[in-house]
């Protein structure tokens, strides 16, 4: 397991029983034709405020023990495996982000959730824009984090068939390598090595079948460009000021079509702040749940 020291601003592994304390209970749940794993750290008081996690592609959950770890006592926070991904399991197999939208709210049915705050990044955030479209009145609040609403160009779908195609001849080592190398800022290369190495690790330990199917969810995703006006919920769209995978003018595209929100770039990060400057990603998230 992982949480990061924000004096240093590194990740380094601990015993899960030391945190026991702190309340983050990792669980399972059946739903429909799969199994989800998750972490849920419950508030220490009374709560009004949920906030669910959504990773990353090809990532887990663990991405998000920063801010479970930081969060305050009187949130209770959730970090999901997404079918297929880390201790989740794949059921049918036929991904799409629709699909995980779906799996979502039954999740929150499941486990009696009338209402929460969704804080995805990249996939999460596909995820988190759709989950909205579908099930607007379950959703308090939305945090954005690198990610965006439009749909894939015809070079952006080929370059994941590229990908398909490099995975099935090659595996996931070189995939893992080239990943990290397009999501982390250089300084973070340099700087933080366990953060890196979590990311390795989490998309090596996902099935060759689950990081093509996910390809292709990508893929195919509907744009949900169109329903940015229609939010009515809070917004907070934070950006890795060196993300060199998600542009700075598709994330303005989408603060100047959502009506309420906040755009905050986080400098000498990459395509995961929350990981690569945790302090200030969580200080955000923190200001922004009092508000909702």
């Amino acid at each position: 397991m992982y949480i990061v020291d924000l004096k240093r601003n590194s990740i380094f592994s601990i015993n899960f029983n030391d945190m026991a304390e702190r309340l983050i209970k990792s669980n399972k749940i059946r739903i429909g034709d799969i199994s989800i794993s998750y972490y849920h750290k419950k508030a220490k008081t009374e709560s009004e405020t949920t906030i669910i996690f959504l990773h990353g592609f090809p990532f887990n959950k663990n991405m998000w023990r920063p801010q479970l770890e930081n969060l305050p006592d009187h949130v209770s926070a959730i970090a999901v495996d997404i079918r297929g991904h880390g201790n989740s399991t794949a059921g049918h197999g036929f991904f799409s982000i629709d699909v995980f939208a779906k799996d979502l709210r039954v999740f929150m049915e499941k486990l009696d959730i009338q209402q929460c705050v969704l804080c995805g990044v990249s996939m999460g955030g596909y995820i988190a824009l759709r989950a909205y479209e579908l099930f607007p009145e379950k959703i308090t609040g939305l945090v954005l984090s690198d990610t965006h609403s439009k749909a894939d160009s015809n070079a952006a779908k080929q370059k994941r068939f590229d990908s398909i195609q490099a995975v099935l001849n090659h595996g996931r080592r070189p995939f893992a390598i080239g990943f990290v190398e397009n999501v982390f800022a250089a300084r973070s290369i340099d700087e933080m090595p366990d953060a890196t190495e979590l990311i390795k690790s989490s998309i090596r330990r996902n099935s060759i079948s689950t990081i093509c199917a996910t390809l292709l969810a990508l893929a195919s995703r509907t744009d949900t460009s169109e329903s940015l006006f229609q939010i009515e919920v809070p917004c907070l769209l934070i950006r890795g000021a060196e993300d060199k995978i998600t542009s700075k003018q598709d994330m303005t595209d989408m603060a100047n079509a959502i009506p309420n929100n906040r755009f905050v770039e986080i400098e000498n990060a990459g395509h995961l702040p929350n990981l690569e400057d945790a302090r200030r990603f969580t200080d955000l998230l923190t200001e922004f749940l009092e508000k909702v």
